[in-house]
């Protein structure tokens, strides 16, 4: 379908979850979320989402309670470093 049938202005890529593949098992760090300094639990889903919308590999669902997909999650800690409360720390990986 092209985006003449689908009465679109522009083509539009979607990211979704494991289009990389799994990358949780080489990861190095992992995020944690805190939940209580999260604005988007804080406001019921009516703030910030950062986190969501910032996520390279789509692991993050726009929901309440935020919650990241560990398996796909590969670590950038791109999500820590967006969040405005620091709600999302990075946490070293325990192997074993």
């Amino acid at each position: 379908m092209g985006t003449r049938d689908c009465n679109s202005i522009s083509a539009i890529a979607s990211p979704s979850i494991g289009e990389a593949g799994r990358t949780g098992d080489w990861r190095t760090s992992r995020p944690v979320v805190e939940h209580e300094k999260c604005l988007a639990e804080q406001k019921g889903g009516k703030a910030c989402f950062l986190c969501w919308l910032y996520c390279p590999e789509a692991v993050i669902p726009r929901t309440i309670p935020i919650h990241i997909d560990l398996e796909y999650c590969k670590g950038c800690g791109i999500c820590a470093v967006e969040c405005p409360t620091d709600a999302i720390i990075m946490v070293e990986e325990r192997i074993g």
